[in-house]
């Protein structure tokens, strides 16, 4: 597996991570924790080192798999922590109670070092900027955890270019964490030039549009009464119909290049920049060890030119998100 640096302080992370959110939450029921705890040590033994939890996820749950999972190849790993959320019993408002006030993060911070079974957490994200929190006294914050040795890199997730510099300029910003990829391209017009002006690293989640780019599904699927797609205007069965012409495109590069559409998908991202590293996830062995091909294909500038033409032609249907959730991104 190829690495790639994350930001000016260098983490080194393969190229292609792991999320593990879904292997305890929002798609579906949870998956058989000895299974996911095989799959994520056969993700190591594959040679990817940077894996993806948050405190909310469950909640607790993930964390807890992962710190399993991980302890015995801990100095050998990145593990990626979140803070910001109250963690609410019920998904319709976990995703609205923020809290990120420092004695929170504190908190937060000591329990999630327990649940990972370690004493460092490698990065650690404020999960959604809360506005009642100056983003300062957040980095502050962290800063502070850092100076402790308890936490190594601040990172954060889906916040606003200018949330990014004011946090920057009180504790360095190793890696942002948001939305991207083929169907999800809002990041291209301010966010990934700042970052690149700053020399911070930028960790994609939902690189394969939450399943949606692999092929796999279809105006027909059904999804489990507790999938959070089923919340996602863009999964409703006249939005996939609209959109299956992005997938068909995949496809046919995929079959000229002897690969999948999923692994074109994540092989576009990584050719975008080299300090973009995605985390797609996944509860199946056959589906990890296909993401991480994707990080052995290389994109030719016709390739990555084809692509971009035949991308500019789709208009894709549907928002990512409820207007409440959306709301709660780019602050």
């Amino acid at each position: 597996m190829k690495k790639r640096k994350l930001g000016k302080t260098n983490l080194e992370v393969s190229a292609i991570g792991l999320g593990c959110m879904g292997m305890t939450f929002a798609y579906g029921p949870p998956g058989d924790k000895q299974e996911m705890i095989s799959l994520i040590r056969s993700a190591v033994e594959r040679g990817v080192t940077f894996f993806d939890t948050a405190e909310v996820y469950g909640p607790y749950t993930n964390e807890e798999l992962v710190g399993e999972a991980l302890a015995p190849f801990r100095k050998q790993v990145v593990i990626a922590t979140k803070f910001g959320f109250k963690a609410a019993s019920k998904i319709e408002s976990r995703w609205s109670d923020l809290d990120s006030r420092p004695e929170r993060i504190k908190q937060v911070a000591e329990a999630s070092l327990k649940r990972l079974r370690t004493d460092m957490i490698d990065l650690f994200y404020q999960h959604r900027v809360d506005p009642n929190v100056p983003i300062e006294d957040v980095a502050g914050a962290v800063k502070e955890l850092i100076g402790e040795g308890k936490v190594k890199h601040f990172g954060l997730s889906e916040p606003g270019v200018q949330t990014i510099r004011r946090a920057h300029a009180v504790q360095p910003v190793t890696a942002v964490q948001s939305e991207y990829s083929l169907w999800f391209r809002d990041p291209e017009k301010e966010l990934l030039p700042a970052l690149e002006e700053l020399a911070i690293g930028f960790v994609p989640y939902s690189p394969l549009g939450r399943g949606f780019l692999t092929g796999k599904m279809n105006e027909n699927t059904t999804f489990d009464s507790s999938d959070f797609r089923n919340m996602l205007p863009r999964f409703t069965p006249e939005a996939r119909k609209a959109n299956q012409a992005l997938v068909d495109m995949l496809g046919e590069i995929a079959k000229r290049k002897r690969a999948t559409p999923a692994q074109i998908a994540l092989a576009w991202l990584l050719a975008q920049k080299p300090w973009i590293v995605p985390i797609p996830g996944t509860t199946k062995l056959k589906r990890l060890e296909e993401n991480i091909g994707a990080a052995a294909i290389e994109l030719s500038q016709d390739d990555l030119h084809e692509i971009e033409s035949a991308a500019s032609e789709i208009n894709v249907q549907g928002d990512r998100y409820p207007e409440k959730l959306e709301q709660m991104t780019g602050r």
